[in-house]
């Protein structure tokens, strides 16, 4: 299923060989009855028609990376009127086997005869995803700026999956009590010291990500935009950086009656948000669609170098038929920057892509 047009221009490091994808088999998985893909370092070219599983292809890669899609449910991603889907992938690091069935339920990763249930970040291999959807990210919904940090902070920061976790289950007790009709001030103390304790620490994360991501970003959207405009990001709180978790108890405590008409909390790590100005101006409110594309390939840059810096290991990078989003001079700028990634990137014309590259494996869909 492979057509290659590819020589390796430049010498992979062992480094850089960590974790690279070498073959895929799928079974049962979403449009793959069966299928068997070869992979190249560097550039694979998924091309075909819409509709044709580019995208269930990069959702498997995916899935074997991290034991999770970016888009559906583990559920829905076994094929029509199956209830299990198996994928095994040959990687530079040994074999991975995924394995999901929903009439138990159970899912399991074996990594060289070790089996797993959970895919802890060490066992997984980095991965950055770029679609369409994210060319939103600057729009008005802070959800997406929140999921963007804390999926970065997921791979990279050890325990933080956890931490959020437990923050969102003590959240969604408390916003429970609030819409009660009764509730005792001692069954909502005990949420609220979970909820200020976790959220102390997801705060005191994200801002140190974004502190990091703040220091490259305006050179790298520089050299995307061929500008010399300002970009400052920030983290956007309520709170205060330095004493976050004590302002969010007194916040609740202060706050009771408010948070119980409205029925839900009104202050924490769920409610902050991502600042990126630009030229001293909040992005979300003026930046053109062109800046805005600028802004975030600067971003999606940034994480593959920072994944690469905190796990050891290039990331996988799947790019879900975004050439097409991007004009010529952007297009180049991301050319450029994935040369040393291994890319899986889908399109329904290669010569959209081939001609930003010298070297590429095509693989050819329907």
């Amino acid at each position: 299923m492979t057509n290659v047009n590819y020589e390796p221009s430049i010498s992979y490091s062992p480094y850089i060989l960590k974790g690279m994808l070498q073959t895929l088999a799928l079974r049962n998985f979403r449009s793959y009855d069966n299928g068997l893909f070869e992979f190249k370092p560097g550039v694979n070219i998924i091309v075909g028609a819409n509709a044709s599983g580019k995208t269930n292809l990069l959702e498997a890669i995916h899935y074997i990376a991290v034991m999770k899609g970016f888009r559906a449910s583990d559920k829905d991603l076994s094929s029509f009127e199956s209830d299990w889907f198996r994928l095994e992938a040959m990687t530079t690091d040994g074999v991975r086997v995924a394995k999901f069935r929903s009439d138990i339920p159970q899912k399991t990763m074996d990594i060289d005869g070790d089996v797993k249930k959970r895919l802890l970040p060490p066992y997984s291999l980095p991965i950055v995803v770029f679609e369409p959807d994210h060319m939103l990210l600057l729009g008005r919904e802070p959800e997406r700026r929140r999921s963007y940090i804390d999926g970065i902070l997921s791979i990279t920061r050890p325990g933080y999956k956890s931490d959020l976790t437990a923050y969102k289950r003590a959240l969604a007790q408390r916003n429970r009590l609030l819409k009660q009709e009764t509730f005792s001030v001692d069954q909502l103390f005990v949420w609220d010291i979970q909820l200020s304790q976790k959220a102390g620490i997801i705060a005191a994360a994200r801002q140190e990500l974004i502190q990091q991501l703040n220091e490259v970003c305006q050179k790298k959207y520089q050299a995307i935009a061929s500008s010399k405009d300002s970009l400052v990001i920030s983290y956007e709180s309520t709170l205060r950086a330095d004493s976050y978790a004590e302002d969010l108890l007194n916040y609740l405590r202060e706050n009771v009656n408010k948070d119980r008409i409205r029925g839900f909390t009104g202050a924490g790590a769920h409610r902050d948000d991502m600042r990126i100005m630009l030229k001293e101006t909040d992005s979300r409110i003026s930046a053109s669609r062109g800046e805005t594309r600028s802004i975030i390939l600067a971003l999606k840059i940034a994480e593959l170098e920072l994944l690469t810096e905190q796990t050891g290991k290039r990331p996988l990078l799947l790019l879900d038929d975004v050439f097409s989003e991007l004009d010529g001079s952007r297009r180049r700028a991301l050319a450029e920057a994935l040369q040393d990634y291994q890319t899986f990137l889908t399109t329904t014309d290669a010569d959209v892509a081939v001609d930003h590259f010298s070297h590429y494996n095509i693989i050819p869909i329907g």
